[in-house]
């Protein structure tokens, strides 16, 4: 369906010209301060990689190295809905003043942990305030640029998550070769506070308020399924026997909170997680397949750097070097994929090629030992993040296709964070068995072997400084075990992707609705969820009318729909001057980054047509351009209606009318009476 014409003479007045008193400048630094606060976020979940075999090395306690990343992602992922309603409810700028002193506190806290239990506590604090930056800078773009901008400026927090995964393995080895380990975590405090106090002083944001019954059983009891599984995972085997009283304890907890979850969730008025959304076969199948995909994701990130410092004997900066061949695959495809999927419209066949191709370089990952050259390693990373980034695009976008318009937020959340639990438990798996690994090669190595004094099975396995005291023949045997403890892990991990081949063979490819768009990088490179409502996805959507191609695209079809005869710059321009009363060309071609002669043909256009005439500088519509302007509202409204495809039906909400009518004035055309006076 289309939109209702809306006529001059049935609406109320014009919105006013967008106010210039914001200055240029203090909207760059405020958005650049979200930026900075959003980049030290979605950095500690990588950054920290590269460091854990120093850290383990310093505090001890190899078996729990997973703990380190999982406590992060387990508490990011719990509280980023929370932080997002919370914000929508009390106000943006509090709450992520209140996540930036959380984060701030957490990293002073991590950086001074003297042991591996309190780095593992201060830590699953440090990711509450970062699941609280992640969520908020996004949602706050939105209160300070229009719609027809926003695209432009969350583009570019897409690509500080982007810069994350880059740089993240290259500042934690650099900082530990160069300083500490400890200032992978210190050196959040002096840039968080930076952040802090210009937020005070320059971010100033509308009183925007919206009222919600929050879930906070919901929230809760979702966490507390994801940690009991996570503690089953990581502690089964090794700390605690599996058939002992600890382990049925925890799946007896684990769920009784599954049963409750299921009964809140039944009940709440806005739930978590929709039980609803399950009865969704491509929701379903992306939450499995994303689960899988985070699952082996931050599994390998996790542990190849011990592979590379530990077994190969590189610096931790240039394991951070020799980890960018994956990440650069993974953004490639990612990107790719993408842009594919945007031209052709089919989807389905990516996740099926890029979980093949995971799988294939899970494989490739088995075959690394410590003989393998610098090429053979880059190019089984190579191909391993490949595989994923053939994935991590499509879930998404699958998932925002197949649901209604009311669930498009909570379900584009819904499959990152089961992708960010797949990465928690894969952490916690993959270290479960790269310790129960190595403690039995260990055992082996040493039999009947006096090892040097202080050097035992026990202090190699919880500081793998003590393999550098080994004699020549006993430190060779201990790094391959260490080698085959490491890729034995990859091996493990390829069944559980092939369930993600079979599950990705299972989805129906259904036509993409127009509005469905590749998601941006906050939504597929990084395992903590971004929740956005359904309002704002279906902005991020429409986003490419930020630029000005996509404007062109839209006022090319406006231009047609509207039966005018007038060329694109030309409809734009009438449309500037029924929304503003007049239009200076040069003025706007300046400030909208129109060529000025695309704009002043298009001005010379509707004067010699009788649509506008000149007054000094600008220009006035006509009787006639009024009555060409109403064609070109209708047409311009129904072009708006139409990107949002089957949302755009007799049961649609208000608020899709709202956003269809805001982005209409946005562009130029708002509904209303003329001000001014009358010019023929």
């Amino acid at each position: 369906m289309t939109a209702q014409p809306a006529t001059p003479a049935d609406a109320g007045p014009p919105p006013p010209p967008e106010p210039e008193t914001r200055s240029r400048a203090a909207l760059w630094l405020s958005l650049g301060t979200l930026m900075l606060g959003l980049f030290l976020a979605a950095l500690d979940q990588t950054i920290v990689a590269t460091a854990l075999p120093t850290i383990v090395s310093d505090l001890g306690g190899l078996n729990h190295l997973s703990w380190v990343v999982t406590a992060y992602l387990l508490a990011s992922t719990a509280g980023t809905p929370l932080w997002g309603k919370l914000g929508d409810q009390w106000g943006r700028k509090k709450l992520f003043q209140l996540a930036i002193v959380i984060f701030l506190i957490g990293s002073a806290l991590c950086g001074l942990a003297q042991n591996m239990g309190e780095l593992i506590a201060f830590r699953f604090f440090q990711g509450l305030g970062g699941g609280g930056l992640i969520a908020l800078s996004m949602a706050i773009v939105g209160d300070l640029v229009p719609p027809r901008d926003r695209g432009r400026y969350q583009g570019l927090f897409g690509a500080v998550f982007g810069a994350t995964s880059v740089l993240g393995p290259l500042l934690g080895g650099f900082f530990v070769d160069r300083l500490s380990w400890r200032w992978v975590f210190y050196i959040n405090v002096p840039v968080g506070a930076v952040a802090l106090v210009v937020i005070a002083l320059v971010l100033h944001l509308p009183a925007r308020r919206r009222r919600h019954t929050i879930d906070y059983a919901g929230t809760f009891l979702v966490a507390a399924v994801a940690t009991c599984l996570v503690l089953i995972a990581s502690l089964g085997g090794s700390t605690w026997a599996w058939a002992s009283w600890q382990i049925a304890g925890v799946a007896v907890l684990g769920l009784v909170c599954l049963a409750l979850f299921i009964r809140v969730e039944g009940r709440a008025a806005e739930p978590v997680l929709p039980l609803s959304l399950f009865r969704i076969r491509t929701f379903s199948l992306c939450c499995g397949i994303a689960f899988i995909v985070g699952f082996a994701m931050f599994g390998a990130i996790t542990y190849l750097p011990t592979f590379l410092q530990v077994v190969k004997g590189i610096s931790p900066t240039l394991s951070g070097v020799h980890l960018l061949p994956m990440v650069l695959g993974l953004l490639f495809t990612s990107t790719l994929s993408g842009q594919l999927i945007s031209h052709t419209g089919h989807w389905r066949i990516y996740p099926i090629i890029g979980t093949a191709v995971t799988a294939l370089g899970l494989i490739l990952l088995h075959n690394l030992s410590p003989s393998s050259g610098t090429w053979e390693t880059s190019l089984y990373f190579l191909v391993f993040g490949m595989g994923i980034g053939g994935v991590l695009q499509v879930m998404v976008l699958a998932v925002q296709n197949a649901v209604g318009y009311e669930n498009l937020g909570v379900g584009t959340a819904g499959v990152t964070f089961f992708r960010s639990i797949g990465a928690a438990f894969g952490v916690a798996v993959f270290g479960t068995v790269f310790t129960r690994l190595l403690g039995d090669k260990l055992s082996a190595d040493l039999r009947g072997v006096a090892p040097p004094p202080g050097v035992s099975r026990d202090t190699l396995l919880h500081d793998p400084r003590g393999i550098a005291l080994l004699p020549d023949g006993l430190r060779v045997n201990v790094l391959h075990s260490y080698s085959s403890a490491i890729t034995s892990v990859f091996l493990y991990a390829v069944p559980v992707m092939a369930i993600g081949f079979v599950l990705a063979w299972l989805l129906r490819e259904e036509p993409l609705r127009r509005s469905v768009q590749a998601p941006d990088a906050a939504q597929t490179v990084p395992p903590t969820p971004v929740v956005r409502s359904s309002h704002d996805e279906c902005l991020r959507a429409l986003s490419k009318l930020g630029s000005y191609a996509g404007r062109r695209e839209v006022y090319e079809k406006v231009a047609r729909r509207s039966g005018t005869g007038l060329e694109p710059a030309a409809c734009w321009l009438l449309l500037r001057i029924h929304r503003d009363g007049r239009a200076e060309p040069a003025l706007l071609a300046d400030r909208h980054g129109v060529p000025v002669e695309v704009i002043t043909r298009a001005a010379r256009t509707l004067e010699e047509r009788g649509e506008a005439v000149r007054e000094g500088l600008d220009l006035h519509a006509t009787t006639r351009g009024r009555a060409t302007t109403a064609a070109l509202v209708r047409a311009q409204e129904e072009e708006l209606a139409s990107l949002l495809g089957d949302w755009w039906g007799p049961g649609r909400p208000h608020d899709l009318e709202v956003l269809v009518r805001e982005l209409s004035a946005e562009l130029g055309a708002a509904n209303g009476d003329w001000p001014g006076g009358e010019h023929r």
